[in-house]
């Protein structure tokens, strides 16, 4: 098992990792919208989504892993409304490539985050 941290996301703010290789498997912690220097973005669902993506993008990398190896995504919204507008900005990172996802409603997210998304990806070998 190799845990993976980056100083291109935000630490994490509790007791685990960034994310976790087991075998050729990544799994991520799930990623709010906050900067790699620990603000969190306060804008549109549409700038939050940015800076998830954003922060997967720096851990899937660290990871030695890409957008378009990433099998899975669970989707944790505050406000399942911004379902469509969510799914535009998420169809930029996952364009031809369409990975299993789970998208969920939640009463609250660390922070007061209105997104947080987690992603299973194959690492490179």
């Amino acid at each position: 098992m190799k845990f993976v941290q980056t100083n291109q996301a935000p630490a994490a703010i509790g007791p685990y990792s960034q994310g976790v290789i087991v075998n050729n498997l990544f799994y991520s912690s799930g990623q709010i919208p906050l900067t790699a220097e620990g603000t969190l973005v306060e804008g549109t669902i549409e700038e939050q989504t940015h800076q998830v993506f954003s922060n997967l993008r720096a851990v899937l990398e660290e990871a030695g892993a890409t957008f378009s190896t990433v099998v899975k995504t669970t989707v944790f919204l505050t406000n399942l409304e911004n379902f469509t507008a969510v799914n535009e900005i998420y169809s930029e990172y996952f364009q031809d490539h369409r990975p299993a996802r789970s998208c969920v409603e939640v009463s609250k997210l660390p922070k007061g985050a209105d997104i947080e998304i987690e992603v299973v990806a194959l690492v490179k070998q």
